[in-house]
Order: structure tokens, then sequence, then C-alpha cells
């Protein structure tokens, strides 16, 4: 009977053995897997945007693209709506999310950020026959267009008695603002420019600096395991000039020098 129970323990202890293998081993597929799943909304020109062809490009694809080659990753995009992102994250559906997605203190409480990978901030933007607004202060009780739950939505909060419409792309608030429907838009001042500048916001204009100074980050789920190696991928196209190749190609100028983490945030 001793020896039937020993040998019952010991079947017992290797099955337990073999599971806690197993699971090591799928744990260390999990996070060493060569496939990154990356979230972009691909309405935020020149950062993503789907091409007559229907394939994704723009600085921040270019970027991301860049970052899985230097630490030897394949990134697989998903096409997600911007104000969805940080949910997705937080449900960890997917392994990270680039999209312009402002480095922000209320962002950090639900997801983490890779270093900051881009310099930006907001502006204001009205018709180009428009003479009246200059500014925050002629902004008060005017009608703002801005994306929901972006950065730009947050600032027209604090404009006192303004009347302020969401949307849930660039192109829509823009097309109201072309229609007369809103007085103005607050957005990234990067992307309305350079919009602005080839032909595809024609009737607008930019009316004043930049409102904020803000850094984009790579977002991901708050403890995630690749975090590290987003960041390594970062440091490396910065250092061997990759960045600057980049940045260059899509604003045609040179790059601002960025810090290793975000300022106030």
């Amino acid at each position: 009977m001793r020896r039937i129970l020993l040998k019952w323990q010991q079947l017992i202890l290797s099955l337990g053995c073999l599971i806690l293998i197993v699971s090591c081993q799928n744990s260390y597929s999990a996070t060493n897997s060569s496939v990154l799943t990356v979230a972009t909304d691909p309405t935020f020109i020149p950062f993503e945007i789907k091409n007559a062809e229907g394939n994704l490009e723009g600085f921040d694809i270019d970027l991301m693209n860049a970052i899985a080659k230097a630490v030897k990753l394949t990134v697989k995009f998903e096409s997600l709506p911007f104000d969805g992102m940080i949910s997705t994250l937080q449900a960890k559906k997917v392994d990270a999310a680039i999209s312009g997605i402002t480095i922000t203190p209320e962002r950090r409480q639900t997801v983490d950020f890779s270093r900051p990978y881009f310099k930006a901030g907001l502006a204001i933007t009205v018709r180009a026959d428009n003479q009246d607004i200059q500014d925050i202060k002629t902004l008060q009780g005017r009608k703002i267009a801005v994306q929901i739950g972006s950065t730009g939505a947050d600032f027209a909060k604090t404009i006192p008695n303004a009347e302020i419409r969401t949307f849930n792309s660039g192109p829509d608030f823009f097309q109201d603002l072309l229609n007369g429907n809103v007085d103005a838009a607050i957005s990234d001042a990067f992307a309305t420019i350079y919009a602005i500048n080839n032909g595809k916001l024609k009737g607008l204009k930019v009316v004043t600096n930049l409102l904020t100074e803000e850094y984009y980050g790579i977002a991901t789920p708050k403890n995630s395991p690749h975090l590290d190696v987003i960041n390594q991928g970062i440091a490396k196209i910065l250092a061997n000039g990759t960045y600057k190749q980049i940045y260059r190609q899509w604003f045609n100028t040179e790059p601002p020098n960025l810090p290793e983490s975000a300022p106030h945030s």
C-alpha cells in the first residue's frame, strides 16, 4: 500500500512539474513574441493614413517599422478609432498604440508610455478669410471643433463660454469648419500645417503660435513586457540617424532634441 501511495505521489509531482514547465514556456513565448500588434488611427495626416492602395503610411508608421527593425520585431498594425485606443490597451487586446498620443498624467494612470518620440503642440485653425479669431481670448463664446479623446478637446474645455463640438476624426471637424458650422478647431499644429501646405485643407489657416508644448509617446498596457524593447528601439534609431532621416522626409526640416522623459507628465 505504501508503495502504491509513493508511486501516486511521484506521479502527481511529475505532472505538477510538467504543468509548471509548460506554463513557463507559454509565458516566455507570450512575452518574447517576434510580432508586435500595434493600434493606430489612419486619419491623422501625416502621422498615419491609408494611401490609395489601402496601405498604411505616415511618420508614425515609418517610425514604428524602424523601431521594430532595430530590435528585430515585426509589426502588425490594427486600425482603431483614436478615442478607443486607451480602453483597448487597458483590455490588453493590442501590444501597443501609436497615433500621435500625447503623454499626459491622466493617461499615465491607465497606460504606460515609451520615452517621447515627437515634440508637438496645439494650434487654433480658422477659415482663411477669418480676421476675428487671433488668440485664446477671441475664442471665448465661439463654436470650437475638437477630436474626441484628444488633448485639444481637454484644452477647449478651459475656454470660457465656448461651445465645444466633438468629432471622431480630423477630416470630419475640418470639413465642418470649412462649411461654416463651427468658428475654429483646436488640434495638433504639425498635422494641421502639413495638411494646409500640401493642399489637403484649402481655405484654412493656423492663426497663432503653439498653444501648448506636448510630447507623443508609444502607449502600452500597464507593466507591458514590450515597453523596454520599444524604448531600446527608439534609442537606437535616434543614435544611428534613422529618426532624423524619417523626420526630414515627412517635415522637410531638422528634428528638435527630445528628452528621455516628457516634462510635467
